[in-house]
């Protein structure tokens, strides 16, 4: 009992962390950028603002955003909060080099752009994807298809926007001023940027929460067998349940969507990489039942803790990776964490596996013992 309260602690000090410290800093710099950036923007891109928009109906933009608690409900608030700084709005999402229509804003119905397949080789379309970059342009440059299908809009500027997630596009959201001309260039740009960032600290938020239940071996809620599915990402695909009928189903052998992008050192599944090839190749085959589950939760332990420190110390891992100095940067909360381990687990059958020196070395420096740093003792 007393080793599951102290777990719980540890969670829930990560969920903390993350929603206390991270997102009002992140808010805050949103704000900063907005205020620096748009009148600048505005006029080098030359689009018309909708009358009254600024930095005030901007942070309601960006709250509503951060008012979603699932991966849709925050899609569905990108558009929402989009249509105040543009007549029309369509997101795309973005998967096997394909880019589809999920939802629009201002089309009609809202599902009437569902399934449209924008030519991704040319003009705006192209530019966004390839660059990962706003991609202001003229309705002429866009494809024709659905120009012919959806119109113009009165002024014929048009903005096309990706949503990046760890360095991939996985949807492009899509801007015009339709019949009043309203497009403000700058705000939809840095509500995409918070919409990105959101789906990011979600899936967080997701994956603590399944490493907790892990850790914890609370057991799954039975069910009826059901036919077989992909395997869970490492995060989960918000457009999942949107399947264009252009693409078909990929083979089980096909490599990651680019939505799948959000990375936390495996929380998503931490008994996953043990459990999956159990049947073949279980390195516990030879112990007992009672040992080989200490090795297994002392594994997942590990894990968590880990996971815990990267939480925490984003900035200090990646420059500790560059400057191989990562030990030295970190070292309290190694320290710290490698006692806790020991507490719980020094004195069992999983104490010769060594499992948080293994898991600091492979999820911190990505198993390159070098970037730990001469004082890092192996």
């Amino acid at each position: 009992m007393a080793e599951s309260k102290e777990l719980q602690q540890i969670v829930e000090r990560a969920v903390a962390h993350v929603f206390e410290r991270q997102l009002p800093k992140l808010q805050a710099e949103l704000v900063e950028r907005v205020l620096a950036e748009l009148p600048a923007a505005q006029s080098a891109a030359g689009v018309a603002t909708a009358p009254g928009s600024g930095s005030s109906s901007l942070v309601q933009a960006i709250s509503s955003v951060h008012a979603g608690t699932t991966q849709k409900e925050i899609l569905r608030a990108l558009l929402d909060a989009g249509s105040a700084f543009a007549d029309r709005v369509a997101l795309f999402v973005v998967k096997a080099g394909a880019a589809s229509g999920w939802q629009g804003r201002g089309f009609g119905e809202d599902d009437v752009v569902k399934d449209f397949v924008l030519d991704m080789s040319a003009g705006p379309i192209a530019h966004a994807y390839q660059n990962r970059v706003v991609a202001p342009a003229n309705i002429i440059e866009m494809d024709p298809r659905f120009v012919q299908q959806f119109g113009s809009p009165e002024n014929e500027q048009i903005l096309v926007l990706p949503l990046v997630l760890k360095e991939k596009v996985a949807a492009l959201l899509y801007a015009d001023g339709g019949a009043d001309g309203r497009l403000d260039v700058s705000s939809l740009e840095v509500l995409v940027i918070a919409a990105s960032s959101w789906l990011e600290v979600a899936s967080l938020r997701k994956q603590v929460q399944q490493a907790q239940m892990q850790a914890m071996d609370i057991p799954p809620v039975e069910r009826t067998p059901a036919p077989p599915v992909q395997s869970v990402p490492a995060f989960s695909d918000p457009f999942a349940s949107h399947a264009p009928k252009h693409i078909e189903k990929p083979a089980p052998a096909a490599e990651p969507e680019p939505a799948e992008v959000v990375e936390v050192a495996h929380a998503a599944s931490p008994g996953a990489a043990a459990s999956a090839p159990a049947a073949a190749t279980d390195p516990f085959a030879g112990l007992s039942a009672e040992d080989a589950d200490t090795h297994r939760k002392a594994q997942r332990f590990a894990r968590l803790l880990v996971d815990e420190i990267k939480l925490y110390n984003q900035a200090k891992v990646n420059e500790g990776r560059r400057n191989k100095d990562l030990y030295d940067r970190l070292k309290e909360d190694i320290d710290k964490s490698r006692s806790t381990f020991q507490k719980r687990y020094g004195n069992t059958a999983a104490a010769t596996g060594d499992y948080f020196q293994k898991e600091v070395v492979r999820s911190l420096a990505e198993d390159d013992l070098a970037v730990m740093g001469a004082n890092f003792k192996k």
